[in-house]
């Protein structure tokens, strides 16, 4: 199948698109390369930058360690030589001589001078240690300092042998009070160790004070790695004993973040510093300190980040230069096979979004493909209506040459035999919304069609179906001649519409059988024409061929005794015998076994002297509402709904004054109302069943009930919806529906004018 583009689009082989057309393949065959190579490279190359940070981030902490714990025993061994050579000096010391020869005694100040002197030997035995400056006596009860030049009294030394200012004497005369086992004292030039003799007392004599050397105790601390920048030792409260490398900026910080955070294992200063802490086994409040630089421990971190990103962009120009060989390579045949396609039109859908020429012969190729399988479904689709339409025309009798029904039948591939015994069996169908399950035209076509399907399966091949009338479907059965087959499909049938009996009564009847299709009309005319005889049973009804049931000599019309007879009784108010009279028909028809037809010609003529009767004193004939008893009459089909029809007429028309007075009937409307909000309430029905007119109705309604007819239902049919909207989660098209609207603009218009809102909003307002 061709067709002809309009002459304003452009030719596939345009010139002035062909550059984007090329980038447009080799942006496809790029993005091809970029998901299945170049994404796990950078894939890769991120995982090796993450692996590659961690172990060099272990490596370093464990190395770290390893440093800090060699400087931290070293520094740890040399504090505590220190410690050992203090209590040996106090310990092999003649102090307790020197405490117990009294100063102002002359006899013994002889031997004071060589006591002091051997003091003097052990302090400056005790200076000759790497780590010790400075080590001096200082005597509680008495003006005595002695250190290893000299002795003298206290005043002096601290102005002019150890010179410090009063502020710091003060502070270190406060801390000589009591036990001391190599306590320290910061001062601002020095550290101080202090120890108290005797050492089991809480009130020693005397004191001695070692001044430690703070370069030696720097050397200690000192890490001589290029990506440690300081170490220190602070104690637990922040205050910092030694430093190497630290800038006061530094000191300021970390004391800072001591003081707020306590001492942590690790953590960072900044985004370049890192800190790293261990405990002194010397002193448990003492703790050293390594300052990191973050920026040269991570230099391998740049390096391989740097090469990760050269590796990507290797591969980048790499896919690049590829996808722009190949899409040159592919763009050749493309362009011939774009060249070959210049002679035909493409359709305006061929041609939207042009895109590259391969795109466009592939959206036309589909385009094809797609025309021909709709066109191919279409037909098939089409096929069965079509064959179901002309064999609808042949039982119809429009079709009675048999060549043409062979030509007919060849062009819609309708195949048949020409000789085959065929019967057709026509199923009627009664649908009464009062008795059946309601149904919408929708269900009434999904119920045929599922039946339809089903009568197929019974005999595949053998049963053809077509619907001549909305409640007629023709059956034709194709058998052997000497079989009793339409009987037994016509049973079987039976058996498949009891499935569907509380959806429609059926009845069944079976025409003659003919051998040629063009006399198919014949047998359908003869199966339709048997359904006169069909009862009004409940079940699924047969009507055979030969019928069982022949129309018996009943006069179906009322003579003129019995019409003056019920008018009597109407005038005489003898109501009951007018509805046993009925009930007597209806026996009597059911022990005839009468035909359905028989029976409504003469309950027509019943109803008619009925209407006649009560119109002759209202005089005001509702035409809409008797043309309705009438319809609800012919649609029965059982003996039951016959009798429940002429029960409710009976009630509607003669209703006993006595019992029935104008009040009471409202009321009983007002509760249909209310049971039946869901339903068409047409006022012409109410009107027929009171016996008045539209007008007078409607002024009598609002006489009684106190609000007009249509506003009463509206607002019964409000309540009912606000307690859907409430108490369920219904949509609101379920809910118009379930209190008879026709659709949700019904709802949404009646909610607005009665309550100024939306349903919607209400129930949002409500819950």
């Amino acid at each position: 199948m061709k067709r002809t583009a309009p002459s304003r689009l452009p030719k596939l082989g345009a010139t002035h698109s062909q550059p984007l057309r090329r980038h447009t393949l080799f942006w496809r065959l790029f993005a091809n390369y970029f998901l299945l190579i170049l994404i796990p490279v950078i894939a890769a190359s991120v995982l090796a930058h993450v692996l590659v940070v961690r172990i060099i981030e272990e490596d370093a902490e464990r190395f770290n360690n390893v440093m800090m714990s060699r400087f931290s025993e070293q520094t740890d061994a040399e504090l505590q030589s220190l410690k050992t050579n203090m209590i040996h000096n106090l310990s092999t010391s003649r102090l307790r001589s020197v405490l117990l020869t009294p100063m102002a005694s002359s006899a013994d100040s002889e031997r004071l001078p060589e006591l002091l002197h051997s003091l003097r030997e052990q302090l400056q035995q005790l200076e000759s240690v790497d780590l010790v400056q400075k080590a001096y006596y200082y005597f509680v009860h008495e003006d005595l300092i002695v250190d290893a030049e000299t002795y003298t009294n206290k005043s002096y030394y601290f102005t002019s042998r150890n010179t410090m200012d009063l502020s710091w004497r003060n502070k270190l005369e406060a801390e000589l009070t009591g036990k001391k086992m190599m306590d320290f004292i910061d001062s601002p030039a020095t550290i101080t160790a202090l120890m108290s003799y005797p050492f089991n007392t809480t009130t020693p004599d005397v004191y001695l004070l070692v001044d430690v050397k703070p370069d030696k105790l720097k050397e200690q601390i000192y890490m001589p790695e290029s990506w440690v920048t300081a170490t220190a030792i602070v104690d637990d409260k922040g205050g910092l004993i030694s430093q190497t490398g630290l800038t006061e900026q530094d000191q300021l910080t970390l004391q800072q973040r001591i003081r707020t955070d306590g001492i942590a294992s690790q953590f960072t200063i900044s985004d370049k510093t890192g800190l790293s802490f261990m405990q002194s086994g010397f002193d448990d409040s003492w703790h050293y300190i390594s300052m990191i630089d973050l920026g040269t421990l991570m230099k391998p971190v740049y390096l391989t980040r740097i090469i990760s990103w050269l590796f990507v962009i290797f591969f980048l120009l790499v896919g690049g230069l590829v996808s722009y060989y190949l899409s040159r390579r592919l763009y050749r045949p493309i362009r011939e096979i774009k060249d070959g396609l210049k002679s035909h039109h493409l359709s305006v859908e061929a041609l939207r979004n042009e895109g590259d020429e391969f795109d466009v012969i592939k959206r036309y190729s589909q385009l094809i493909m797609t025309e021909n399988k709709e066109l191919f479904q279409m037909v098939n689709g089409m096929l069965p209506i079509v064959q179901e339409q002309f064999f609808s025309k042949i039982l119809l009798g429009q079709y009675r040459d048999a060549l043409s029904i062979e030509y007919y039948a060849r062009e819609i591939e309708f195949a048949y035999s020409n000789k085959a015994a065929r019967t057709v069996l026509c199923i009627s169908f009664h649908y009464d919304p009062h008795v059946y399950d309601s149904a919408s035209e929708s269900t009434k076509t999904f119920l045929l069609t599922e039946l339809k399907d089903k009568i197929h399966k019974l005999a595949p091949g053998l049963i053809w179906l077509c619907q001549t009338k909305p409640d007629l479907l023709a059956c034709v059965v194709q058998h052997d001649q000497n079989e009793d087959n339409p009987e037994h499909m016509a049973d079987m049938i039976r058996l498949v519409l009891l499935e569907y009996s509380t959806y429609y009564k059926a009845t069944i009847g079976i025409g003659k059988t003919v051998h040629a299709m063009e006399e198919l009309h014949l047998s359908y005319e003869h199966a339709a024409a048997v359904l006169k005889y069909r009862g009004l049973h409940s079940t699924v009804e047969i009507c055979r061929s030969q019928p069982s049931r022949e129309l018996q000599q009943w006069d179906s019309f009322l003579s003129v005794q019995e019409v003056n007879r019920i008018l009597n009784q109407y005038k005489t108010r003898e109501y009951d015998k007018l509805l046993q009279s009925v009930l007597d028909l209806l026996e009597e028809g059911k022990r005839r076994d009468a035909a359905a037809s028989q029976m409504k010609y003469l309950f027509a003529d019943v109803l008619n002297t009925w209407i006649r009767a009560v119109e002759s004193e209202h005089n005001e004939l509702n035409v809409p509402y008797y043309s309705g008893l009438f319809e609800r009459m012919n649609r029965c089909m059982t003996w039951d709904e016959l009798k429940h029809c002429f029960e409710d007429i009976h009630g509607f028309l003669f209703r006993k004054a006595e019992t029935s007075s104008r009040r009471q009937q409202f009321l009983e409307i007002v509760n249909y109302i209310h049971e039946h909000y869901d339903q068409e309430l047409s006022i012409e029905y109410f009107a027929g069943m009171t016996n008045m007119s539209i007008g007078h109705f409607s002024r009598t309604f609002k006489e009684e009930v106190g609000e007009k007819y249509v506003e009463y239902i509206a607002k019964c049919r409000l309540t009912k919806a606000k307690h859907f909207l409430l108490e369920t989660d219904m949509k609101i098209d379920e809910i118009a529906e379930k209190v008879g609207y026709w659709g949700r603009n019904s709802l949404i218009r009646a909610f607005r004018r009665y309550e100024g809102i939306t349903p919607a909003k209400y129930r949002s307002i409500h819950q």
